[in-house]
């Protein structure tokens, strides 16, 4: 009885740290964000904490105005053409000045097998975080 209550508690132990590890989302696989639209709260987070990149799909001369710090600038007209310059391994979110751009980039690139990327709704009228002009 009390080797059976032993191997009892062992699998449980292992049960909890299998499903511990499977859960832990800082682990080498890429947390999934599990909608489509995220707002510039949670993407200053995920920008913070280096677990998604930021595309802005602004025109260049909106970009130089006003962009986030070291995120690259791809308008949303040469989305298309650029395609291999945006990652499939990370979460992407992409931002323009109120979300409808980058909603329109957002969709582009999903219905071309990109499941990472991701629509900031406030665009850089909701940012929070730094800028640099």
């Amino acid at each position: 009885m009390v080797k059976v209550k032993a191997i009892l508690v062992a699998v449980l132990l292992m049960v909890t740290v299998i499903i511990a590890t499977g859960c832990n989302s800082t682990g080498a696989k890429m947390a999934t964000i599990e909608t489509v639209d995220i707002t510039a709260e949670q993407a200053l987070q995920m920008w913070q904490n280096k677990t998604a990149i930021i595309i802005d799909v602004r025109t260049p001369t909106e970009y130089q105005e006003g962009h986030i710090p070291d995120v690259a600038n791809i308008p949303l007209d040469q989305i298309t053409n650029r395609m291999s310059e945006i990652p499939k391994d990370k979460n992407v979110l992409l931002i323009c000045r109120s979300g409808k751009r980058s909603g329109q980039g957002t969709s582009l690139l999903r219905n071309n097998g990109f499941n990472n990327v991701h629509n900031i709704t406030e665009g850089m009228n909701g940012w929070t975080g730094p800028v640099v002009k």
